[in-house]
């Protein structure tokens, strides 16, 4: 493209995706420009379990981007006092008590493709990693992945953004909706609603559930199966929970102040969407996952809710990434998908050597935007 020192990309988002590829290009020289209709990780990010892992079946390149996406982890907590904030203490997951029970043959994949993976019995849980009901789990046991963890991603943004900044980056918040500016076949810029017009030699669109569409104007496809979703976070409670829990019926994992954020897809299904866009959560979902919640931990606690957060949650129709170049239209990039907390520091990196270089990834072929248009 240009000396990467010349080289203006604008970046539109300020979640997990939107940051770390900002800052990954700006370690490499760029000059970047953040551009968010908000405050910072006021999106998808505000509202993910951000539950670090790679655990039961997916293709074979999904995981290998996901490992590759929890060593970044691991390298970047050997390098920051993030010990509040970004965990590695595992992952404990297991399932209802019927014939859909796939914790067996689960372990046998994990086993099979080289996944840290242990079947154990509900006894044997407490030595292995402690703060479970073990009367909760299910007779066919319980998988630990002692390779998981979770991260709280408005903390890891905003240690990014320090970076960013002190590296000649700018953020513009509460910039309203953003349009990227196409000019002879290529993204030029971008264009905000309140009149803030920025050039750019290339432009990464990182706007969680809105990316299908803004492709769409485009003339891309981008498959959508965006859903919806509700975090809920806990009072902090004195307890010896570290690891992730996926049950049946509810997701937990501890908090930077010692509450529990929870979600499920069971509650998620009953969050109301109305009309207007906006999301309302029954009190009785509410309080139907605090009280799942309380059953699987040990001593059944009673927990009160500190916050809840809900809005759309950006997936794929096809479960897998959605990260690089639209087809035909240089320097318009997009990064969709699911999986943001996993993936969020090495997407970032890979799609920021690939603006710089021009070389594409091969970790990323798989999961070119250009899948949609076959």
């Amino acid at each position: 493209m240009t000396e990467k020192s010349a080289l203006k990309v604008a970046v539109i988002g300020a979640g997990i995706f939107g940051v770390s590829t900002a800052v990954h290009l700006a370690r490499l020289g760029v000059q970047v420009t953040i551009v968010s209709d908000g405050p910072v990780a006021n999106g998808a990010s505000s509202r993910s379990l951000a539950w670090l892992n790679s655990a039961r079946k997916r293709s074979a390149a999904y995981h290998a981007l996901r490992i590759a996406g929890l060593d970044r982890y691991r390298k970047f907590a050997a390098g920051q006092d993030c010990r509040a904030w970004l965990r590695l203490d595992g992952g404990l997951t297991w399932d209802a008590d019927n014939a859909a029970n796939q914790i067996e043959e689960i372990f046998r994949h994990e086993q099979a493709i080289g996944y840290e993976t242990r079947l154990l019995a509900p006894a044997e849980i407490a030595a292995v990693t402690p703060g479970i009901d073990a009367k909760a789990v299910s007779r066919q046991g319980a998988i630990f992945n002692a390779g998981e963890g979770w991260v709280d991603l408005p903390s890891l943004i905003g240690l990014l953004l320090r970076e960013f900044g002190e590296r000649g980056g700018r953020i513009v918040t509460d910039a309203g909706a953003a349009d990227v500016v196409l000019a002879n076949g290529r993204a030029t810029g971008v264009r905000t609603s309140s009149g803030l017009a920025i050039d750019a030699d290339a432009v990464v669109v990182a706007t969680g559930p809105a990316v299908p569409a803004m492709a769409a104007k485009a003339g891309r496809r981008i498959g959508d199966g965006t859903t919806r979703a509700l975090l809920l976070f806990s009072k902090p409670v004195r307890h010896p929970l570290r690891a992730v829990l996926n049950t049946p019926r509810v997701a937990i994992r501890p908090t930077p102040n010692g509450g529990f954020a929870l979600d499920s897809a069971w509650s998620e299904e009953e969050v109301i969407v109305r009309g207007d866009g906006s999301y309302e959560a029954k009190p009785s979902t509410i309080a139907g996952l605090l009280e799942e919640a309380s059953k699987v931990l040990e001593g059944n606690p009673k927990l009160a809710l500190e916050s809840h957060h809900m809005g759309p949650k950006p997936i794929p129709a096809d479960g897998e990434p959605v990260i690089g170049q639209l087809a035909g239209i240089p320097g318009y990039n997009v990064v969709f998908s699911h999986s943001g907390a996993t993936l969020g520091l090495i997407a970032g990196e890979l799609l920021a050597d690939e603006i710089v270089s021009g070389e594409p990834s091969p970790l990323l072929e798989p999961f070119r935007p250009a899948r949609f248009d076959s």
